[in-house]
């Protein structure tokens, strides 16, 4: 491979330019251990490159002066071709002198590689650190919280009466507020509108196929009643009732399912004295230590019991219904066709519609006439409940009896709710239907002889309250008195 006088010049120039270089940073960032390495590199190359003139004076026999351009083709030509005369030790010396050039190329690009990782001094501190600092000092931000906006927001009341508000309420202001707040959803009565949940009744429900859970028959806590309504109730209008309507509201409840009476107030001292009648229904959820060790144990996949028996057959048992001439239920009967006289054979179709028009067209013989010649019997007359009641106005009454259904029951298998059930109510003494909670002012009211009679039930049903003070029933009243005719009238036609 040929090589040129050109590369040892730009050689040197490179390594000079280097070697500036390093001298400049060398400067501003002070001494280095490889200084010396990088000196001694920069050093070694200007003998390389005066090499070349020495080989070209004694490879090239000098004829005729030439000029500076010209000496170049002429120094390249013998230094591709030496004539054969040319000494050995100049031709090695051309050779040594184009392998320490890269040599020392090589050391000065290690030494400027490796300079700024050994002669870097260590970066001042800066002003920005990649974590986020910490304040020291407040920021001089918000306030802090006063009591009284803590107490604003820590509105929860649990079971032992912490979290309760100072306040009361009676059982009149609250049917008061209810009935104007509640009643649009719940019912005057907390009976249920529609859809609204029942608030009232329910006692022993909860076993049935559809229990009625109110705050009588399920709920364990009254805080759960004080603490709903104070902060979700009434609907669209949260947390607009005073403390002081929330405690009446509660008292008007617990009155409604018979747990106070009409003249009890509600107040932060007396709220922990009242024990729901559902409190002792629930219990602790045991299902992680009582059932889980039955269904967490390695499934029985082979062996698990013995194969199973057949012991007996559902016809030994006697378990398939039968018709009453002792076959299956539902087997077709047999249909005897009517046989002819002389073969015996059943007679053709023709012949049986025959037989059938002639009956048919038998006139039926009347019906003898009795000797005694008494007219026919009359009919049964009127069950004795009805008698003397207008069915007109029973009907009516009837359509009136709805107003009161939400909370008293009648007819076959009527039985206590809200109210006494009603059947056999007129004739009755106040305040003795069976397994009815009765207020106390309605069972003196008996007790000093008060007979539902047709004048009292139009008394009492004109205006409840003011016939009977203090008195459980916060029905309002009919006040047509043709409604209360008609009621009572109702109300008579049912018997006990």
């Amino acid at each position: 491979m040929s090589r040129s006088l050109e590369f040892p010049a730009i050689l040197g120039i490179v390594a000079v330019a280097v070697t500036g270089s390093v001298a400049t940073f060398h400067a501003i960032a002070g001494p280095s251990s490889h200084s010396a390495p990088v000196e001694a590199a920069a050093q070694a190359v200007p003998p390389a490159a005066e090499a070349a003139p020495e080989t070209t004076t004694a490879s090239a026999p000098a004829a005729d002066p030439a000029p500076a351009a010209a000496a170049e083709p002429a120094a390249e030509t013998t230094a591709l071709t030496p004539p054969a005369d040319t000494p050995a030790p100049a031709a090695n010396a051309v050779t040594e002198a184009e392998a320490e050039a890269p040599a020392a190329e090589a050391e000065i690009v290690l030494a400027q590689a490796d300079a700024p990782a050994e002669t870097t001094p260590d970066p001042a501190p800066s002003t920005t650190s990649a974590e986020p600092t910490i304040a020291r000092e407040p920021l001089g931000l918000g306030r802090t919280a006063l009591p009284e906006e803590i107490l604003a927001w820590d509105v929860a009341v649990l079971p032992d009466g912490q979290g309760l508000r100072e306040g009361s309420g009676d059982v009149a202001t609250g049917e008061e507020v209810f009935v104007e707040y509640c009643g649009a959803c719940h019912g005057d009565f907390a009976e249920g509108i529609d859809s609204w949940p029942v608030l009232a009744g329910g006692i022993g429900s909860l076993t049935n196929q559809r229990p009625v859970k109110t705050v009588g028959s399920y709920w364990p806590y009254l805080s759960t009643v004080y603490d709903y309504i104070h902060r979700s109730m009434p609907f669209g209008a949260a947390q607009t009732l005073s403390v002081d309507d929330t405690y009446a509201i509660t008292a008007y409840l617990l009155y409604s399912n018979g747990v106070v009476e009409d003249d009890f107030v509600l107040t932060h001292e007396n709220f922990t004295e009242i024990t729901l009648p559902n409190a002792a229904g629930f219990y602790v959820d045991d299902r992680a230590e009582s059932e889980y060790p039955l269904f967490s144990g390695e499934p029985c996949m082979t062996d698990c019991g013995p194969a199973p028996q057949v012991t007996r057959r559902a016809v030994d048992l006697g378990v398939t219904p039968t018709d009453a001439d002792g076959r299956p239920a539902g087997t077709m009967p047999v249909i005897d066709l009517p046989a002819t006289a002389e073969s015996g054979e059943p007679a053709a179709p023709a012949e049986m519609t025959a037989q059938a028009e002639t009956v048919t067209e038998t006139p039926a013989e009347p019906a003898p006439e009795t000797q005694t010649g008494a007219p026919a019997a009359e009919p049964e007359s009127e069950p004795e409940q009805s008698a003397g009641l207008d069915p007109a106005l029973v009907a009516a009454g009837e359509t009136q009896f709805r107003k009161c259904a939400a909370c008293h029951k009648v007819g076959e298998g009527a039985a206590n709710g809200v109210g006494p059930q009603l059947n056999g109510i007129v004739g009755r003494v106040a305040g003795t239907t069976d397994g009815f909670r009765y207020s106390k002012p309605m069972t003196d009211a008996g007790a000093e002889g008060l007979v539902w009679d047709a004048d009292s039930l139009h008394s009492f049903l004109e205006n409840p309250r003011g016939f009977i003070p203090r008195n459980r029933m916060s029905y309002n009243g009919l006040k047509n008195e043709e409604d209360r005719t008609a009621l009572i009238a109702y109300l008579s036609s049912l018997t006990e």
